[in-house]
């Protein structure tokens, strides 16, 4: 801890490695805490998918940006760093089991060859439930980023839990992220939710690329109009509000509820996150 105080200047700061401090350190962490991957890793650009609160699709919204990159050509990953509530294995229909040898795990493919790692894809039983204090459910996260063998990624996609709690600040001290796409829905709340990760990401000296909006209209069938079911979208004026651009809106679709369902998000139809994908590309 004495080391801890050192790096942030502050004998009074108790916080350890200064996480979530004011002091000196502007609540950064130092660049010693960033975990070295796998020597046999090529990781280029690691994004985190993250959202205040829980329900809002960031499960979704991390597929479907793995497949997009991945139709447009780059090598993408899926590091599930939700560990009490994994849903990748489910959604891209996963059974296959991650083996591991001398050299560290190996991640189990999707069929179109995204790399994906999940606690569901180390377990015997999916039903099996993760019963695991918080210092276990991070070292499992952390684990996820040293000792597996991913291999030569482009971009990396981390599905995280919700909230602001001990994995979401694991990620952010431990893996280098480049930067974070905030997951959003239109009720009025979300000002409020997302403000929290907004500064969450601010503590962190985490960049943000922008917001995305799930469940954000519904398309009738019969009139081809679209229907706000969860009132007038409040994204517009949250952006505005912390200078943050809106990369997607993604509509309640049934067809997508399926598609997750029978884990087959890799057939899905639809150009929603080409904006987003783009800024992706031309990040530095």
């Amino acid at each position: 801890m004495e080391e801890n105080k050192r790096e942030c200047g502050d004998t009074s700061c108790t916080e350890e490695c200064c996480s979530g401090c004011e002091h000196a350190c502007g609540g950064q962490q130092p660049d010693s805490l960033i975990e070295p991957t796998n020597e046999y890793n090529d990781i280029k650009k690691i994004i985190g998918v993250v959202s205040g609160k829980g329900g809002v699709g960031k499960s979704l919204i991390t597929s479907l940006l793995a497949v997009t990159m991945q139709r447009a050509g780059y090598k993408t990953a899926i590091l599930d760093a939700d560990i009490t509530g994994p849903s990748i294995p489910k959604t891209f229909k996963l059974e296959e089991k991650a083996v591991a040898n001398e050299l560290g795990i190996f991640p189990v493919k999707t069929k179109t060859g995204i790399e994906t790692m999940s606690v569901n894809s180390i377990l015997e039983n999916d039903t099996d439930p993760v019963v695991w204090r918080g210092p276990v459910i991070a070292g499992t996260v952390k684990q996820f980023w040293t000792d597996v063998l991913w291999g030569d990624i482009d971009y990396m996609f981390i599905d995280m839990p919700p909230g602001t709690g001990d994995v979401p600040l694991t990620v952010f001290q431990s893996i280098p992220v480049d930067g974070i796409v905030i997951v959003t829905s239109p009720q009025e709340l979300v000002s409020m939710i997302v403000t929290k990760a907004v500064k969450m990401a601010e503590l962190m000296n985490i960049p943000i690329v922008g917001l995305v909006e799930n469940m954000s209209y519904f398309t009738c069938p019969d009139n081809g109009k679209d229907y706000q079911i969860f009132g007038d979208s409040h994204i517009e004026e949250v952006a505005a509000k912390h200078g943050l651009d809106i990369l997607g809106r993604i509509p309640i679709d049934p067809k997508l509820a399926a598609a997750c369902d029978k884990g087959m998000i890799e057939l899905f139809e639809g150009e929603w996150l080409e904006e987003l994908a783009h800024k992706l590309e031309n990040m530095k």
